[in-house]
């Protein structure tokens, strides 16, 4: 498979400024959980727990990314991607959360770094994707005020450290996700449930944001700033009162909470009367370090929610209906493949004043992908991308702002509380042997890019 048949999109579509990359997290990718002196995170914790992770996968190994980024970064070459997101792993730099340092951990940041740019290839670093030191939830975690100090401090290194030769940064990743469905639900690290913790959590974490940020701008200022959010496009499932007020308050959890505070606007608190018991944690002068001037904002749109009212449902009052339950076509994940939602997104996103770019920093799919005969014809994934970027080309034909493509992922990878099962990459992994196949998605790509 040489060539690989092209669609109707063209690069050149996008403008030359348009930026393409493919995105990755420590956790995921990098294995070497215990090596070089890396001290353990509230996901190695508990990956361990029974129970926690489909089949009972861990990501002690991953995709060994550690010993092989240079097998790895010389793909990224050859499928002509010129930016690789990457995030930091916070315990590997200090392994209790708090000095001392491990240098070995720099060192391997300063590889990485060095690898990619000598390969001309733009890095951009996500300094939090989820990796918290497990030390520094023995004393709380995001649930403590403390950790506004102590993700300061971490961010202080990172900088110092490699604020040489990176200029993009993402302070945080997704924060909704891991606050709710670590600080509330309970399904992912570090396992916590209840309001208390997911509203203490979100509140830290909003303000640590806003305070990295500004240690960068300090530390670089020039540096290209921006920090990423999950995004999902949400429709009620009928025109009923009660399902459009449903629809409303998802979507002020989902796609508003974190967003508004970083613009100056504060909490969304008259569309989601729950986050009224935040004022609980506001103390002094939170509210004006609640925001900062980002150079860009980070969206990752997978699909869409359909929501009913539902009084069963505490603080939020509102049912997602599964893709199963509507009969649609969906990824391995469950979630429904409808690629207007990223349109969708954008023009929400375009709606708020003081976003001065938008990058979509993660799209991506997880289908069952099958190696045979050397070679892996995922065209489904194929067709997912291609749909999606035609929805940011109707976007920007309608002159929303949107000004770049990330991929999720570069690898088949580990992939949270579902383990090694659903695959995202662009490229196969075999867990067993970790040899490398690009996929028929990645040579689509590669040709894309070329």
């Amino acid at each position: 498979m040489n060539k690989v048949e092209t669609s109707f999109l063209h690069k050149n579509q996008f403008g030359d400024d348009f930026l393409w990359g493919v995105s990755t997290a420590a956790f995921q990718i990098e294995g070497a959980h215990d090596t070089d002196g890396k001290g353990p995170s509230i996901w190695d914790v508990f990956t361990s727990q029974k129970g926690k992770i489909k089949n009972g996968h861990h990501a002690s190994n991953a995709c060994d990314f550690y010993n092989s980024y240079q097998n790895d970064i010389d793909l990224i070459r050859e499928l002509n991607i010129p930016n690789f997101r990457f995030s930091i792993s916070w315990p590997r730099i200090m392994p209790t959360g708090v000095p001392p340092i491990n240098q070995a951990g720099i060192a391997y940041y300063n590889k990485i770094i060095d690898a990619l740019l000598s390969a001309g290839i733009e890095p951009w670093i996500t300094l939090y994707h989820w990796d918290l030191p497990h030390d520094l939830e023995l004393k709380g975690g995001w649930t403590n005020r403390e950790s506004v100090n102590w993700f300061s401090a971490y961010v202080e290194i990172c900088v110092q450290s490699f604020g040489d030769r990176v200029k993009n940064w993402m302070v945080i990743n997704e924060p909704s996700v891991f606050t709710g469905a670590g600080y509330f639900l309970g399904i992912h690290a570090p396992g916590k449930k209840g309001i208390t913790n997911y509203l203490k959590a979100m509140h830290h974490v909003t303000l640590a944001t806003a305070a990295g940020a500004k240690i960068i701008r300090n530390r670089i200022p020039d540096a290209h700033i921006g920090t990423t959010f999950s995004c999902t496009h949400i429709e009620p499932a009928t025109q009923s009162s009660k399902d459009i007020e449903a629809a409303k308050r998802v979507d002020t959890l989902l796609n508003r909470t974190f967003i508004e505070p970083i613009l100056g606007m504060g909490y969304p608190q008259g569309d989601l009367p729950v986050l009224k018991k935040l004022n609980a944690y506001i103390v002094e002068d939170d509210l004006n370090n609640l925001s900062f001037d980002f150079d860009f904002i980070g969206l990752q749109c997978y699909t869409r929610e359909v929501v009913k009212s539902s009084l069963l449902i505490p603080y939020i009052g509102a049912e997602l209906i599964s893709a199963e339950k509507r009969n649609v076509i969906s990824t391995d994940m469950g979630w429904e493949v409808y690629p207007p939602a990223l349109y969708e997104v954008l023009k929400k996103f375009n709606a708020y004043n003081g976003i001065k770019k938008i990058i979509i920093t993660e799209n991506g799919a997880a289908f069952p992908d099958t190696l045979k005969n050397g070679k892996v014809y995922d065209i489904k994934r194929t067709h997912y991308i291609q749909d999606h970027l035609e929805q940011i080309l109707k976007a920007k034909k309608e002159g929303l702002n949107v000004d770049g493509y990330f991929v999720w992922t570069l690898t088949d990878n580990f992939e949270w509380a579902e383990g090694y099962n659903a695959r995202f990459g662009l490229i196969h992994v075999d867990f067993d042997t970790q040899q490398r196949t690009i996929k028929h998605s990645g040579l689509w790509f590669k040709d894309f890019l070329s």
